[in-house]
């Protein structure tokens, strides 16, 4: 949990767990060579949330701990829209708790954030996603160390923490919220794990303590098998991923979603942990059932696409139009590519590219000022060699174009008809015949010579 020369933070909510924490830290600051910070969330929720502050205060000075006290703002009620979408006055405090404990580490340098759970938070915590329907990674409960946050007493009982403030002449404060049944946690705590430790297993909190490690275990197992995965399979794609639906699927169900949440975490690391719904809502995505709209978590979506599925924000820029005198070049900053444009003079060894990046128009047939734009409802073309004119968006499903990359296509407009889907294909008009003389190709060119325009 701790090198020599650490910085610590420790958290002091002035109850008997945090109190004893800060106490034994202090003792061991010496030898350990830490140096400790101590610091009190004040969430305004309760009228005694000033004597607490003044409590904690006092402490640090008899320890000679420096003191910070951070004033936070909890949501108190649902915001249509709001980033994270509130989830109950317990997890906001929760949320604005750790959001103070990230500031204050940074301002003063810490390694580590000190907490002081205890087995007995371990074994509710445990018992409460158990029945909030969770998987592994929920059951895990409380980690010992999941940087910077590091838990010294969760191996010891709540009873042992009293205790031990007992011998040492220490008082505390008593959380009255604590006893209040309308939260979750307190009716397992004052029900439940009474009963269930009367009636079934006296160690209740060390028999879910193994529990939780072994199931930790596993999912520290199944992360790094994802964290492959996501690096074999992914293909970035303008701050965004973009994976074979098929090769997912030719994944274990867990080890796939797995992959689609370490995707969630790199593009935005608050995603690191997910309720239920979430990962329901990732193995959904995997499912052969048609997805009506991207599926949205915080600031991350995800939409599926034929067979592929893109991890990222929201849509990038189409090609935005513009005329274009040929010949010559033309950057189109939004995409990152560019056009190129030449005349050549047709002669008996000519033979039109075959690769789908360039194309060959008879230029005497096509106009010297072309528009190149990006899709449109409603747009058709006619392919060259059949079969006919289509509907644009029907030829560029059955090309496989992923729905966010269609608008993103340059599409060559000669007297308002598409003469090239560029990089896909060219259409019916001004091909190059033996009666041609002059030859205008276009070539799709990327990356662009210049950088393209920022995300």
């Amino acid at each position: 949990m701790f090198g020599g020369g650490d910085t610590v933070l420790v958290a002091v909510s002035g109850g008997a767990d945090s109190v004893a924490l800060l106490d034994v830290l202090s003792a061991l600051a010496r030898p350990l060579d830490l140096k400790l910070h101590a610091l009190h969330v004040h969430h305004g929720l309760r009228a005694e949330a000033e004597p607490e502050a003044d409590f904690v205060r006092a402490f640090c000075r008899e320890l000679a701990v420096p003191f910070h006290l951070e004033r936070v703002a909890v949501r108190r009620v649902s915001v249509p829209g709001a980033d994270p979408p509130w989830q109950g006055l317990e997890a906001e405090a929760r949320r604005a708790r750790y959001g103070a404990f990230r500031a204050c580490a940074a301002a003063v340098g810490a390694s580590a954030v000190a907490t002081g759970h205890t087995a007995d938070d371990q074994a509710e915590t445990v018992l409460m996603r158990l029945l909030q329907g969770a998987g592994p990674r929920g059951l895990g409960g409380i980690a010992p160390v999941r940087r910077p946050y590091v838990r010294p007493l969760l191996e010891r009982r709540r009873a042992e923490v009293e205790a031990h403030l007992r011998a040492r002449g220490l008082s505390w404060v008593e959380d009255a919220s604590n006893r209040d049944p309308a939260f979750l946690r307190n009716r397992i705590r004052h029900d439940l794990v009474p009963f269930l430790v009367e009636r079934w297993d006296p160690a209740l909190a060390a028999s879910l303590g193994r529990a939780a490690t072994v199931a930790r275990g596993v999912v520290a197992d199944l992360e790094q098998r994802a964290g492959a995965a996501l690096d074999r399979l992914a293909r970035p794609d303008g701050g965004a991923l973009v994976l074979s639906l098929d090769a997912l699927r030719r994944l274990p169900e867990e080890l796939a979603a797995e992959v689609l949440r370490q995707g969630l975490i790199r593009l935005d690391p608050r995603r690191a942990t997910l309720r239920a719904p979430g990962e329901r809502a990732l193995r959904r995505v995997l499912g052969n059932e048609a997805l009506r709209r991207p599926l949205r978590l915080g600031r991350v979506r995800i939409e599926r696409s034929g067979r592929w599925l893109r991890v990222g924000g929201g849509p990038r820029p189409g090609v935005a139009p513009r005329a274009w005198q040929v010949p010559g070049r033309l950057v189109l900053e939004e995409v990152g590519l560019s056009l190129e444009a030449r005349c050549l003079t047709a002669g008996a060894d000519y033979r039109p590219p075959r690769e789908r990046s360039t194309v060959a128009f008879d230029a005497d047939r096509i106009p010297s000022r072309l528009t190149v734009r990006g899709r449109r409802p409603g747009d058709r073309f006619e392919p060259f060699g059949g079969p006919g004119v289509r509907r644009l968006k029907s030829f560029l499903i059955d090309a496989e174009v992923p729905r966010w990359d269609r608008a993103r296509i340059p599409l060559l407009e000669a007297d308002g008809e598409i003469v090239w889907v560029a990089g896909l294909r060219r259409g019916a008009a001004a091909p190059v015949t033996s009666g041609t003389r002059r030859i205008l190709e276009v070539t799709l060119r990327a990356p662009l010579a210049v950088p393209p325009l920022a995300e």
